[in-house]
């Protein structure tokens, strides 16, 4: 086969494929005789990703593979042609993922050591479910926690090809230039999404009378810093108050 027949193939194979194809597998789709050597069949994405130059898509190697897609510009421009709305995640999620990606592997733990807060179960149970983290071994310490690490997965989600191309962070205070990095959606700052609770106590497991059966249950992942607490106020207040009665009764 010559250059353009190979190219051809080529594409056509990554646009059937419909996921990335590394060079082993788009070598063992050519007969067996007229298979181009591994630098050929490089060669050929790179004739492709020239000639999409400056057009709405183009051949992008990530962790898996090649794969053809649309251009960043070009997806916020399409929205239209996909119905269903993409999930929305919460920031608590993205920097828990983050701390996995930069310092993995870490566990639960360490993760919560960093953050100051708790981590939800849900948290850890999407990120395993999205396949974007997996259990990679467990720290030799007493009960053994989990340590957790990202996936092949994660590196073609994120349109990486390696840990080596995440970029730069410094700390989580540094989000919003990893998120602009990443391309990544605009995060609610917790996963609640019903109403808001009463002010002074955190809803655990919110009472649902008939008239509210079809509202949405509210679900707390955090709890709330004691010391900003409206709770711990009241106390306070009460215990001064119990003070001056007690100095008026003596």
């Amino acid at each position: 086969m010559d250059d353009t027949a190979i190219k051809y193939f080529i594409e056509a194979a990554l646009l059937a494929a419909g996921r990335p194809l590394n060079v082993d597998q788009l070598q063992d789709l050519f007969d067996g005789r007229s298979a181009p050597a591994k630098p050929e069949i490089r060669k050929a994405v790179a004739a492709l990703v020239e000639e999409y130059e400056g057009r709405g898509f183009t051949i992008s190697e990530v962790a898996s593979g090649f794969r053809i897609q649309i251009t960043a510009t070009m997806a916020e421009r399409l929205q239209k042609l996909w119905e269903e709305r993409p999930p929305r995640y919460s920031r608590a999620l993205f920097e828990t993922l983050a701390l996995v990606a930069y310092r993995q592997p870490i566990t639960r733990g360490e993760i919560e050591d960093i953050r100051g807060v708790s981590v939800s179960p849900n948290i850890v149970r999407t990120l395993l479910e999205r396949e974007w983290v997996r259990i990679v071994g467990h720290r030799d310490v007493p009960g053994r926690p989990e340590m957790f690490g990202t996936t092949k997965t994660f590196l073609d989600y994120f349109g990486l090809k390696k840990l080596d191309d995440l970029p730069p962070l410094a700390d989580l205070s540094d989000w919003e230039s990893l998120r602009v990095q990443l391309n990544l959606p605009e995060v609610e700052e917790d996963l609640t999404t019903g109403p808001d609770p009463a002010p002074d106590v955190p809803v655990l497991y919110p009472q649902i009378g008939p008239e509210d059966a079809e509202e949405e249950e509210l679900v707390v992942s955090e709890w709330p810093d004691p010391s900003e607490s409206s709770i711990a106020a009241s106390l306070e207040k009460g215990g001064d108050d119990d003070d001056k009665d007690a100095s008026a009764s003596g």
